[in-house]
């Protein structure tokens, strides 16, 4: 049996589930509370927010406001904040982390691999070259080298000096 360390991910395996009923994102905009939800920023019309099982250390999300479930529903100042809030994000990362590369995509629908279908969100995976190494192709194993709250730490701190 394959094993990593992760003493994080406890409070999400104690939740309630029946407690958070409805959409994750949407009780991350009501709720304010950042630090706890590992939301980095808010813009007018998004937000970025740490993927809390992430496929790369530093994977974010960018989160629209308003609960839509495709792009082509958002309106042009949102699209148009939603992509600056991507930048800014590739930006912040670079800084902190210094990624060689990103990944950067939508997965519209259930089919397409979109954990929570009902509401878009653009997923940031910064890369390094070798990152796909020996233990997720040998072990079906990924290790994630930094905490979420280490980097959480970092990555607000960068952004609050810079805005």
């Amino acid at each position: 049996m394959n094993r990593i360390w992760a003493p994080w991910r406890i409070k999400y395996l104690l939740e309630d589930p029946k407690k958070n009923k409805g959409c994750l994102f949407c009780r991350f905009y009501r709720e304010r509370s950042d630090k706890r939800n590992f939301v980095l920023f808010r813009t007018d019309h998004c937000f970025v927010v740490m993927n809390i099982y992430p496929y790369n250390n530093g994977h974010l999300l960018v989160v629209p406001n308003r609960h839509v479930n495709d792009t082509h529903k958002l309106k042009d100042q949102e699209r148009c904040d939603l992509w600056a809030a991507v930048e800014t994000s590739k930006a912040l990362l670079k800084e902190v982390i210094n990624p060689e590369g990103f990944n950067v995509g939508i997965n519209i629908g259930k089919v397409a691999g979109a954990g929570i279908p009902g509401h878009v969100h653009v997923h940031i995976v910064p890369r390094w070259g070798g990152d796909v190494n020996f233990m997720p192709v040998v072990a079906q194993t990924k290790v994630i080298s930094q905490s979420l709250k280490e980097l959480y730490g970092a990555l607000h701190h960068t952004y609050k000096k810079r805005h």
